[in-house]
């Protein structure tokens, strides 16, 4: 403690607060040589002197200074004598640093303590699930009828994406397509949409995996090449799906794909019977515009018949402007499909037609009782599902599929449809009636009226 007498004039503010004008301090060892300035907080205010001492240093007191009349007393706790003002400003600063530094350690903390509850939270996706599950199996009663009679929600059309991850609620899915079919079968008014006879052009669509006891009719334009390289390596012609050459593919002589219609009647029924059958459909227009491009405008697999045999046939028939050189459009092909009185085309192109005849035509799904049906829309939920309900799935893998590639595409539609005129594209729709009431598609009203 160091003892320090200050003296001053004092005076008297209005509200009769005493304050020093001017303050001279002395104290024991030391003559009084330093001015003071007296910071006015009240009648006891702090001050701060600077004082010198034998060393020529300077230090820093603080104190609290009781005025009187004439003269101020103050005991004042001094600091050690050794340090500068500039070494207590930058331990000050020093102190705040380190002050503001924990600080920030313990905001890190608390939000990594945060996180890591949030995550421990959320991280059972199964129990997440089985909630999504039960909120969409108690709501299945109050949804709305299809036209075919079948229930669903709008948000689960089955040319939109399944948005369910639950293991309960993507069976259900299967299920519902099936039972669409059933109910539509049994409509007598579409009844000639629906119903086709077994006849050889049917079995010779269904391809034969014996060891694993699986059907898989065709649908062109659907995916299909992906699935017959599936069945080949399931029938052992080639160890993996990467080494089988493009040309074998749809080379019945050499992919190792038998046909049902190679079989006895009794061996036909039985496969029918017990093994598992499922095939792939997608929007029907969507299908024909896609076989359109595919067979007469780009031809990548070089099937020149296309172009030399079947367009010319349908442009002598379909085309109104006679005049026209230009090579097949894709009203004349609509025109064609549209007729009523198509079939007699149909004979002189022979298999060829695999590609826009519709899917009751291929696969008989009124007479033939299928497993599972797939949607090219909702292919990356269902080839999963479908290669693990044939118990295959832990022996190969559906190809990769490239992403918004199934997706359905309403503008191209559109630009397809556009130089169509409306008198055909509801004949085109006549026809294919059928495959849009069956698998649940919608129909295509934005282009019909």
């Amino acid at each position: 403690m160091f003892h320090l007498e200050c003296k001053g004039h004092a005076g008297k503010r209005d509200d009769g607060r005493p304050f020093l004008r001017a303050l001279s301090c002395g104290g024991r060892n030391q003559e009084p040589q330093e001015k003071g300035i007296l910071q006015e907080s009240g009648p006891q205010a702090s001050v701060a002197i600077l004082l010198g001492d034998s060393g020529s240093t300077l230090g820093l007191m603080y104190g609290q200074l009781r005025m009187t009349q004439c003269e101020a007393q103050a005991t004042l706790e001094r600091p050690r004598p050794h340090r500068t003002i500039t070494e207590w400003l930058t331990f000050d600063n020093m102190h705040h640093q380190w002050l503001l530094l924990a600080a920030c350690f313990w905001v890190i903390f608390m939000f990594m303590v945060a996180s890591k509850f949030i995550t421990l939270t959320f991280k059972d996706p199964d129990a997440y699930s089985a909630k999504q599950e039960f909120l969409f199996l108690t709501a299945m009663p109050d949804m709305g009828k299809s036209p075919g009679g079948n229930r669903f929600p709008e948000e689960l059309k089955p040319t939109g994406k399944m948005l369910l991850d639950s293991r309960l609620a993507q069976p259900l899915v299967y299920m519902e397509r099936l039972e669409l079919i059933r109910n539509v079968c049994r409509e007598e008014a579409l009844r000639n949409l629906s119903h086709t006879a077994v006849s050889k052009f049917v079995l010779d669509r269904i391809f034969v995996c014996d060891k694993h006891k699986i059907l898989f009719c065709q649908t062109p334009k659907v995916g299909n090449t992906q699935w017959k390289k599936v069945l080949i390596v399931l029938n052992g012609a080639f160890p993996s799906i990467e080494e089988i050459p493009e040309n074998v593919v749809h080379d019945h002589e050499k992919n190792g794909l038998p046909r049902l219609s190679s079989f006895s009647d009794a061996e036909i029924q039985k496969r029918l019977k017990t093994y598992f059958k499922f095939f792939i459909v997608r929007d029907p227009f969507e299908r024909l515009i896609s076989a359109f491009k595919d067979k007469f405008v780009h031809n990548p697999r070089f099937e020149p018949w296309y172009r030399h045999e079947i367009a010319p046939g349908i442009i002598r028939k379909y085309r109104r402007n006679r005049t026209e050189t230009r090579g097949i459009q894709f009203e004349d092909f609509v025109r064609y499909l549209g007729d009523p009185n198509h079939r007699w085309l149909d004979l002189q192109f022979g298999d060829h037609i695999i590609h826009w005849v519709t899917y009751v035509e291929l696969c008989a799904p009124c007479e033939i009782t299928y497993s599972v049906i797939g949607h090219h829309e909702t292919l990356e939920d269902d080839a999963p599902y479908i290669l693990k309900e044939a118990g295959i799935d832990h022996l190969v893998s559906y190809p990769t599929i490239p992403p918004g590639i199934t997706m359905y595409n309403k503008t191209k539609v559109e630009l397809y449809f556009l130089g169509v005129s409306k008198r055909d594209i509801r004949r085109l729709y006549a026809r294919f009636e059928g495959d849009f009431k069956l698998f649940g598609y919608q129909k295509p009203d934005f282009l019909l009226n």
